[in-house]
């Protein structure tokens, strides 16, 4: 009897444990998510306030790969170099996005983000042109807690 009553104990343990674990896990996920949401957003608010280019080289991971034209440009340094050319500023332009979806890995440290675009261009004549689009990024947390993109 004794026997059976620590077994009913044991199980009853476990149970609440596990219930818990699951609990304390979503928990944390939706922590997770909230926190991509909330750098995707300043992501571009940065890019809409100061400078596509700033926004990009800032929330770059170190090993963040990007892919324009066609060309993979791979690492923090090269995306850095990739937008800073040898040819004039281009101030016309916008590019304006937000999530429409969220994911976070069970471990809370990969998390990615799609949703659509507007990428809008004035040409000097006022002449505005606009392409729209469906982008994704990769979200890793970084050593010091911060969420960084490291595909785009």
């Amino acid at each position: 009897m004794a026997m059976k009553m620590q077994l009913n104990f044991f199980m009853l343990l476990s149970f609440f444990m596990y219930s818990c674990e699951k609990n304390v896990n979503q928990e944390s996920n939706e922590q997770w998510k909230a926190e991509i949401i909330e750098t995707e957003k300043a992501f571009a608010q940065m890019a809409k306030e100061k400078s596509i280019a700033e926004a990009f080289i800032y929330f770059a991971a170190d090993d963040a790969v990007i892919m324009r034209s066609n060309q993979l440009v791979i690492g923090k340094e090269k995306i850095i170099a990739h937008f800073t050319p040898d040819q004039p500023v281009v101030e016309n332009i916008s590019l304006e996005w937000a999530p429409d979806f969220v994911d976070v890995s069970s471990s809370g440290d990969l998390g990615y983000t799609y949703g659509k675009y507007i990428y809008t261009t004035t040409d000097s004549a006022g002449n505005t042109s606009e392409t729209e689009g469906i982008f994704h990024t990769v979200w890793k947390k970084q050593p010091n807690g911060q969420w960084r993109f490291v595909w785009d």
